[in-house]
């Protein structure tokens, strides 16, 4: 699967990466990763940690799936909102899910402060704010839902907005402990430090499912094999090429990085912003004074067609950036991209064993907080392999009911 087109902005901001050999021979393991992104990278971290043998291979140079298109924000809050969670899932499942999310933040801060080099983890606020009037009592309902919780958040109307940025909006939801990162360089630097300590890595090494032999399980790479007790399929978007999940939802998104800013000035403590509208825009800044934009999504995922709506996405995007940033006159793209985007009908990751593939876990984070369900994936099926399960699993699995209310609100 082609997924994504154009150039990133994180390859430019780690041009000196450990490059990784292709198999050239057999080998066993305890645990195999198929894939080596955010997902394969954080698992294969915590096994390792766990004294785990573990081996990681991707068919690509590592970091350079899905997680490379990343724009890198880190949330709580997701694109189905604590409302909708507590009234499809039930207030038990709801909550947890949301604190699952808040936890995995914890988690990726402590991770990125261990790893060979900085991902440029940050924290960071973020506005919640809404596309519209009509807007405005959603998300008073949601605040009012977060807090009930204990949930970092107040409600802002458009004078304190427009009292801490440079546009006004009719209201928005005020989250602290958010973050951003370089997805790239969490991603290079989790496999680094796990190399560092042990773990084999092989790239540009693609594997095919064999069948099992004593009790282990088995996968060729050309004319080697590769035999473990364990497999995770930490494959992304592509898992959909192995089995078709009814509940996943592919689509395409677009983003853009501007050249530095001199001045972040009507622009309240960098935060993150996004809105409410659906499909939505959602904007960052980066470790070097860049601002990211990204959104626009559309319901392709041929790359062709994304990448004949690429330049004027672009345009789009940036006109967005200078709407709500008017003081800031040189803003110019320096870098733009496009790629694949999945999502669930539920709006929830799913993780966890699948009918048909034994001794085999499968980390799909898909959704907009992606980086943030692949951490939470990678402690479940970190938990899973080395103690035997982890009671959130049922929440994610993969074979799931659909449930009844799927809305985002």
């Amino acid at each position: 699967m082609n997924l994504h087109t154009g150039m990133p902005v994180w390859r430019a901001t780690c041009p000196h990466v450990r490059e990784y050999p292709k198999l050239e021979e057999d080998i066993d393991c305890e645990v195999l990763v198929i894939g080596a992104g955010d997902s394969g990278a954080l698992v294969s971290y915590l096994l390792m940690e766990h004294g785990i043998d573990t081996v990681l291979i991707d068919k690509r140079a590592v970091a350079h799936g899905s997680s490379f298109a990343s724009t890198g924000l880190l949330q709580f809050s997701n694109d189905k909102s604590l409302t909708a969670c507590l009234n499809t899932f039930g207030e038990a499942q709801g909550l947890r899910f949301y604190q699952l999310c808040q936890e995995a933040l914890n988690d990726l801060e402590a991770i990125s402060s261990q790893l060979v080099y900085s991902p440029e983890f940050a924290r960071r606020p973020s506005l919640y704010v809404a596309s519209c009037p009509e807007d405005v009592a959603m998300l008073q309902e949601e605040c009012r839902a977060l807090q009930k919780y204990g949930f970092p958040v107040d409600f802002w109307t458009e004078d304190q907005i427009a009292a801490k940025y440079s546009f006004r909006k009719p209201g928005a939801i005020y989250a602290q402990g958010d973050a951003e990162v370089n997805p790239f360089k969490l991603v290079n630097g989790l496999i680094e430090t796990s190399y560092l300590k042990g773990m084999r890595v092989f790239a540009n090494t693609e594997v095919f499912r064999m069948p099992g032999e004593k009790g282990r399980l088995v996968f060729r790479a050309g004319r080697h094999a590769v035999r473990a007790q364990y497999a995770v399929y930490a494959t992304g978007y592509e898992t959909q090429e192995l089995r078709r999940n009814p509940n996943a939802v592919l689509t395409s998104a677009f983003a853009m990085a501007t050249k530095p800013v001199a001045s972040f000035d009507g622009w309240h403590a960098r935060s993150l912003i996004w809105e409410t509208a659906r499909p939505y825009l959602y904007i960052r800044t980066t470790a070097d004074n860049r601002i990211v934009m990204g959104g626009l999504d559309e319901p392709t995922t041929d790359p062709e067609e994304r990448e004949r709506m690429l330049p004027r996405k672009t345009e789009l995007l940036l006109q967005n950036v200078q709407e709500l940033f008017p003081n800031m006159p040189e803003l110019e793209v320096a870098y733009s991209w496009t790629g694949a985007f999945g999502s669930t009908h539920d709006g929830l990751p799913m993780v966890g064993e699948q009918e048909g593939f034994d001794n085999s876990y499968f980390m799909l984070g898909y959704g907009g907080n992606g980086t943030v369900y692949s951490a939470i994936a990678a402690k479940l099926v970190a938990a899973a392999i080395v103690h035997g399960g982890h009671p959130d699993l049922e929440l994610f699995r993969v074979e799931r009911p659909r449930h009844a209310s799927a809305l985002v609100w």
